[in-house]
């Protein structure tokens, strides 16, 4: 489903060449959940945002379900990341201007589904926001907005579901239920889940914890194995 092959990320800083990630290889089976942990700065974020095809590692080899995506144009990558990632950001990233309505029913009118508004309306029912349907994010608490950006996420019923700090914004209780929400629609949909977390408590309702040092793959530990993870790992 999911596969890195020696995928390295530097960045020029200053006139400094900085190493983000260096030869991660990976391999996400189909329906699997994953948490990424390390760190700040140990390279999570950028590992999620090359699997979404949002950037190019320096070099290595990404597989988004079945494609091999590092040398996609932007228009085929677009397209690919349409029908086969749904992505929730950490601060959300809600149009200010659309409705709660609006914001679920574009990426379902992208894929010129005609009955864009009557899903995008059932998934906002589901994530129990039926009755703020017409409200824009200004007029949502941080956990609505969260919850209409995970209803977004799931609107094309994308195989894979990438979440980036999902509930870094939310207090402990409005955070639990989002994760809750978040893991009872991948039960329904069967996604592969990969989020990166922080969440002690949440990595390890994973399937499998990988954890991220410096740019490397330090651990990869799958459930059966899984103790309890040290909260400098996170």
């Amino acid at each position: 489903m999911i596969a890195t092959q020696h995928v390295t990320m530097r960045l020029n800083a200053g006139g400094h060449t900085v190493t983000i990630l260096e030869d991660v290889t990976l391999d996400i089976p189909e329906k699997q959940t994953l948490a990424i942990v390390g760190p700040s700065g140990s390279g999570k974020s950028t590992l999620l945002g090359l699997i979404a095809g949002l950037d190019r590692p320096t070099s290595g080899t990404i597989w988004l379900n079945g494609v091999e995506i590092t040398e996609l144009g932007e228009k085929a990558m677009a397209r690919l990341r349409l029908a086969n990632v749904g992505y929730i950001f950490q601060s959300f990233h809600l149009i200010p201007t659309l409705t709660a309505l609006e914001n679920v029913s574009i990426p379902l009118e992208l894929a010129s589904d005609s009955h864009a508004r009557t899903r995008a309306g059932e998934l906002l029912r589901a994530v129990g926001l039926g009755h703020r349907i017409s409200h824009y994010p200004v007029q949502l608490s941080g956990g609505e907005q969260q919850r209409v950006a995970v209803a977004r996420a799931f609107a094309c019923r994308p195989p894979i579901l990438l979440a980036d700090e999902p509930t870094g914004n939310l207090d402990s209780s409005t955070g639990q239920q989002v994760i809750e929400l978040i893991m009872a629609l991948h039960r329904d949909a069967g996604t592969t889940l990969v989020l990166v977390t922080h969440d002690q408590h949440l990595a390890a309702s994973m399937e499998r914890v990988i954890t991220l040092r410096d740019g490397r793959v330090a651990s990869d530990q799958t459930a059966s194995l899984l103790q309890r993870i040290p909260d400098h790992q996170l």
